[in-house]
């Protein structure tokens, strides 16, 4: 058969944490948590199932859900979508992201990413015919040059997808970044994904600035969010999907012919576990706690950290400790040192090479414990 992706290696998130089981290394690769879910999340989801709550969904998810998505984005970022036309539950973010592109996406349409790129992007974009145009970000502080942005554009570009808090690098979009993205989107008639996932997890006192907060990039963007990332239940695989009338008609169509619906008690648990905003208002302090005691464990070892400004990863530059590539570097942390983490030039335009790791500090304090021990001794 003739295959549509040729070119796409397995996922590093794959190879890496299979060799950390291979080599019994602890695992800070791929991004999930290695606690529990709240206790009263899972006691909802109980009673959603005990409750009868165990067949289709309605297609665009359950009302209650939408209603209290709705709610927090109305509070947060001083946006009114509808509940139910502007609102779609989803199985995780990934699926909203190849929903949105496969909605909108033609063949020889091109669409601008920033790399380095979450590994779902190019591939979905390819799928269906179009151009991946990469804008690399330059370490060590991944700020985007909105010059080179607009030298990319060409008569064929027909979205932009960006990601705040930025994954691999803990990035935020500032307000004048998203002010200069608006004029470029608004002025070249582009629409927009605006991948937030990490939405919730910010630190040092800085505001998410989701694209909801600007009404020339809310017209025209899919919003993506993840229940997974939020609630430390990634195995659940639970989304949602934001966006004006007009965009999500387009994305339901796809949906619901891909997934139709996502697990229903689980979104009427979501539900009830929501009307508490402490349930995700809560999450900078409890991640901060986390990246700061991870970063001061390591304030005596060689490698260089600029603390991330969001989600639950953090870069590691190794530059004073080796030459080698980070591929190599990884490849014999998990397997000598006992170690795996996450090479970050896979994500990079050319597999650029910054000399950095990613590694996920979403762990129990034993787990950085071991894991900081091993890195202090390299």
């Amino acid at each position: 058969m003739n295959t549509k992706l040729p070119n796409i290696p397995p996922s590093i998130f794959s190879v890496m944490s299979r060799m950390a089981t291979d080599h019994n290394a602890i695992n800070l690769s791929q991004g999930f948590p290695n606690f529990e879910s709240d206790p009263a999340l899972i006691k909802n989801v109980n009673k959603a199932m005990n409750s009868g709550y165990n067949q289709y969904a309605p297609m665009p998810g359950d009302m209650g859900l939408r209603e209290i998505i709705v709610a927090k984005t109305e509070k947060l970022h001083c946006k009114k979508y509808n509940p139910k036309t502007e609102v779609t539950i989803t199985a995780g973010a990934t699926q909203a992201i190849f929903t949105a592109i496969a909605a909108t996406i033609s063949m020889g349409d091109e669409v601008l990413i920033f790399t380095p790129a979450y590994d779902c992007y190019a591939p979905t974009i390819e799928l269906f015919g179009a151009k991946a145009i990469a804008i690399q970000l330059q370490a060590p502080y991944f700020k985007p040059d909105w010059e080179l942005v607009k030298s990319k554009l060409t008569n064929n570009t027909r979205m932009i997808i960006i990601n705040s808090p930025h994954n691999p690098s803990g990035m935020l979009f500032t307000t004048e970044d998203m002010l200069d993205l608006q004029n470029i989107v608004v002025a070249n008639d582009l629409l927009l994904i605006s991948d937030e996932v990490y939405e919730h997890i910010i630190f040092d006192g800085k505001q998410h600035e989701s694209a909801a907060r600007f009404s020339g990039l809310s017209e025209r963007a899919f919003i993506t969010a993840s229940f997974g990332k939020t609630f430390h239940n990634t195995g659940w695989k639970m989304g949602y999907c934001l966006a004006p009338q007009n965009l999500m008609a387009e994305f339901q169509k796809v949906h619901q012919y891909n997934v139709f619906c996502v697990n229903h008690p689980f979104q009427k648990a979501l539900a009830t576990y929501m009307e508490d905003e402490k349930t995700y208002l809560s999450l900078p302090k409890f991640y901060q706690e986390k990246r700061d005691y991870f970063i001061t464990q390591l304030q005596d070892s060689r490698f260089k950290i600029i603390p991330s400004q969001g989600t639950y990863f953090q870069l590691l530059e190794y530059s004073q400790i080796t030459t080698e590539s980070d591929i190599t570097f990884a490849e014999k942390l998990t397997k000598e040192f006992g170690l795996a983490t996450i090479p970050t030039s896979v994500f990079n335009n050319n597999k650029e090479d910054f000399k950095q790791l990613r590694v996920c500090f979403a762990k129990t304090n034993e787990t950085i414990d071991a894991a900081c021990k091993i890195l202090n001794s390299i």
